[in-house]
C-alpha cells in the first residue's frame, strides 16, 4: 500500500478529504453508540453516565406511530429504488442509443439539472403545481369540468407524487452513472452481434442490460443499506408540519425530528442504531441473495 501510494501521490490526495471526513465521521463516532444504552448525560461524559439498558429504545417502540413510520419508510424508499432504478436504466440506453452529440450532451444537461436544486426550491414547484387556490392541476382539473382537490389535505396522493419527486430530481445522476457503464462496454460485442444479424433491440436486450446488471446490482445493495432512512430533506422540506399528510409521509427521520426536539440524545442514538442494524442486515441478505443469483453481482 505505502508503495503505490509513493507510486500515486496525487490520486491519494485526491481522495484524502473525503477519507478523512469518513474515518472522523464514519468510525471515531462509533464509540457514541453506546450512548443508545445511557441516560447520557454531557457533565459525566461517555464512560460515567448511567446505563438504563433497553429503556431508550421503549420511547420508539412503545409509540403508537412506530407501525406507521416504519412502514412509510420502507415503502417510500422500496418505490424511490424501484422506479429510479427502472427510470435511469431506460433513460441511459437510450441516451447511448442516440447519435446526434450535441442531442446528447443537451439531454444529459437537462437530466442532470434537478439534481442540483434545492428540496425548498422543489417545495415552492410543488406548491405552486397542487395549491388550491391557485394551483396548475387543480386548474387542469377545472378547465376538463371537473372539481379542484384540496392536494395538501388528501393524504392518499402524495406517496406518488413524493415517488414523481425523486425520480425526476435524482434519476439524472444515477443515469449519468449507468451510461458510463454502457459507454465502457466491449464495443466488440455489439459489432459481432451486427454481423449476425441482430438488429438494435436485440443488442440491447442481449448485451447492454447483462452487462450493466453488475453495475445495477452494486448500486440497488447500497441503496438497500439506506431504505431504512429517509431523504429527511425532501420530507420535510415538502410536507413539513402538516399533520394532515402524516398518515402516508410521515418517516422515521422526520418522526424522530418532531419528537427529539426537547429530549435527550441517548433516544435519537436509540433509533439511529436501529435504522443502522436493520440496514446492515438487509445488505447481508439481498448480497447474499445476489450471490446465490450470480456471485459477479454481489458485492462482497
Amino acid at each position: 500500500m505505502w508503495k503505490d501510494i509513493r507510486l500515486n501521490p496525487l490520486s491519494y490526495l485526491l481522495i484524502l478529504p473525503a477519507a478523512l471526513y469518513t474515518f472522523i465521521y464514519g468510525y471515531m463516532t462509533l464509540p457514541y453508540m453506546l450512548i443508545a444504552f445511557q441516560k447520557f448525560n454531557y457533565s459525566k461524559g461517555l464512560f460515567s453516565s448511567d446505563w438504563i439498558g433497553f429503556k431508550n429504545f421503549d420511547f420508539f417502540f412503545q409509540s403508537s406511530r412506530a407501525g406507521m413510520v416504519t412502514w412509510n419508510t420502507i415503502k417510500l424508499n422500496f418505490l424511490f429504488v424501484l422506479f429510479g432504478t427502472l427510470m435511469a436504466i431506460v433513460m441511459a440506453i437510450l441516451l447511448n442509443e442516440a447519435r446526434k452529440m450535441i442531442f446528447k450532451r443537451l439531454a444529459q444537461s437537462v437530466f442532470l439539472f434537478p439534481h442540483f436544486l434545492s428540496w425548498v426550491i422543489v417545495s415552492y414547484m410543488l406548491y405552486g403545481m397542487f395549491s388550491a387556490d391557485y394551483g396548475i392541476v387543480n386548474k387542469i382539473i377545472a378547465a376538463f369540468g371537473g372539481d379542484p382537490v384540496n392536494w395538501y389535505s388528501s393524504p392518499g396522493p402524495w406517496t406518488w407524487i413524493l415517488v414523481m419527486m425523486s425520480v425526476w430530481k435524482e434519476t439524472g445522476m444515477t443515469t449519468v452513472i449507468y451510461l458510463a457503464a454502457i459507454s465502457a462496454m466491449d464495443e466488440s460485442l455489439y459489432e459481432a452481434a451486427r454481423m449476425d444479424g441482430a438488429n438494435r433491440w436485440q443488442q440491447i436486450r442481449s448485451i447492454t442490460i447483462p452487462l450493466l446488471i453488475p453495475t445495477v446490482s452494486i448500486l440497488t445493495l447500497l441503496a438497500i443499506g439506506k431504505i431504512f432512512y429517509a431523504d429527511f430533506g425532501m420530507i420535510y422540506a415538502i410536507i413539513g408540519d402538516n399533520g394532515l399528510l402524516y398518515p402516508t409521509t410521515d418517516v422515521i427521520d422526520t418522526f424522530v425530528f418532531r419528537t427529539m426536539r426537547n429530549i435527550d440524545p441517548s433516544q435519537a442514538m436509540a433509533v439511529g442504531l436501529y435504522q443502522s442494524v436493520v440496514g446492515f442486515v438487509l445488505v447481508l441478505a439481498f448480497n447474499w441473495i445476489a450471490k446465490k443469483i450470480n456471485p459477479e453481482n454481489a458485492v462482497f
